[in-house]
């Protein structure tokens, strides 16, 4: 006889002994809002979240979890003792209680098995490495972009979530927005002809190489700095990089390609179908980069020539039409008949609500989110690969099917060491 395991996550348990109770118990009186009466969410349905390194935009996605009834976010984790007591404050202001916990570990708060989901919103570097962490723990995540820090990262990530079932959506909340939602539809539809051009708003590539001036380095419960740099290579304290200035460092940046690329060739990858592949061929063309998949489809990222319709903008071309939209919700559109459709979209594309919630709804359906771990990785390899392709100055053909390159040196380039003890 075989052995079957079944995993129970905590609201599943909560559910099932409730049931088991109610046979053998008494009879007992319980007051309505544990029943999920008079509107408010039964115990059983309601996700339990903590919290990972959350500073501005991690804060600001937070609110938008507990705007959602039926959400308890009960504890953040930090390595900023500034940062943790912040996010405690917002919590217990919002449920009127004292109640969030405060932890410097990350072991700590992924050991809590009340905990159903993590947020993780830490700098870059952390961002894969926290999730495949969480993932083992057996938690849902839905961690900020970028998702990962290099191609095998991409995979690793990927991976891991497909190996142990937990849910997890990228920060790549445009895919659950309105204006992009309609672009791609347009797409898929076949209303813009064949498909033949992707265009995707990327950033000027380049990170830099040296270090900032060493400073006295902060007792470890204010600033616990040997956490704060984790899998990347040991560098002096400066208070810069701590104060969200890593950015445009390569030890922990991956560039203008990967800091937008990660929303829109993740969606221009959308648009053509290609959520399971990666282009075939990339080019480096100034400061941006020009792609083809095996198809022939062709993605341009690139940094101008945008119409003005907000950040993160891209451009879908087909040989009967175009669209071309951005953050702004506006769009341009050609034929101005397939405007008649849809006229007016007033959510901002940084606007993570609608996100969180197909992020929530999944949690409890155990359904793939908009933004999974596979679609997730597919489009971060394409930013990866692109951005190796215009560190070497020169065209690079790639095989997606085996993840490797036609070059030895820019195969070399597809991971990064990692600084002991740290593995993914």
């Amino acid at each position: 006889m075989s052995e079957t395991t079944v995993r129970l996550n905590r609201r599943q348990m909560l559910a099932t002994t409730g049931k088991a109770s109610a046979v053998l118990a008494l009879p007992t009186l319980l007051p309505a809002a544990s029943l999920g009466r008079d509107g408010v969410v039964a115990p059983s349905e309601r996700i339990v979240l903590g919290g990972i390194g959350l500073g501005g935009r991690g804060t600001g996605v937070l609110r938008s979890f507990m705007n959602n009834p039926d959400v308890q976010f009960v504890a953040i984790c930090d390595i900023r003792r500034q940062r943790r007591e912040a996010v405690k404050n917002l919590a217990d202001n919002h449920y009127g209680n004292e109640d969030c916990a405060t932890y410097r570990d990350m072991d700590e708060i992924l050991a809590r098995p009340d905990i159903d989901s993590v947020l993780i919103a830490t700098g870059d570097r952390w961002h894969a490495m926290a999730s495949i962490i969480a993932a083992k723990a057996g938690k849902d995540v839905f961690c900020e972009k970028p998702c990962s820090m290099t191609i095998s990262e991409s995979q690793a990530l990927a991976d891991t979530f497909r190996r142990y079932g937990v849910i997890y959506q990228a920060g790549t909340q445009r895919r659950s927005i309105g204006n992009f939602q309609f672009a791609a539809d347009l797409a898929h539809s076949g209303r813009l002809g064949k498909l033949h051009t992707v265009h995707a708003n990327t950033l000027n590539p380049p990170t830099r190489h040296d270090w900032l001036p060493a400073q006295p380095e902060p007792p470890k419960e204010e600033v616990d700095w040997d956490a704060w740099l984790g899998p990347c290579p040991w560098r002096p304290y400066n208070a810069r990089y701590v104060a969200g200035g890593w950015r445009g460092f390569f030890d922990f940046h991956g560039g203008g390609i990967l800091e937008w690329g990660s929303h829109t060739v993740d969606l221009c990858q959308w648009a053509g179908q290609k959520d399971d592949t990666a282009p075939v061929e990339y080019t480096p063309e100034g400061s941006g980069v020009i792609c083809h998949y095996a198809d022939g489809l062709k993605l341009v990222m690139r940094d101008s020539g945008w119409m003005g319709l907000g950040t993160c903008s891209v451009r879908y071309e087909g040989d009967e039409g175009w669209i071309e939209t951005g953050d702004s919700g506006r769009f341009a559109i050609y034929p101005e008949t397939l405007r008649t459709e849809r006229t007016v979209f007033t959510m901002a594309g940084t606007d993570p609500s609608t996100h969180v919630r197909n992020f929530l709804d999944c949690v409890k359906t155990r359904k793939p989110a908009n933004s999974n771990s596979d679609v997730a990785a597919q489009s971060h390899i394409a930013c990866h690969a692109a951005y190796i392709a215009w560190q070497l100055g020169r065209t690079l053909k790639y095989d997606p099917t085996i993840d490797a390159f036609e070059d030895e040196e820019a195969n070399r380039m597809r991971s990064r060491a990692m600084r002991e003890p740290y593995r993914v």
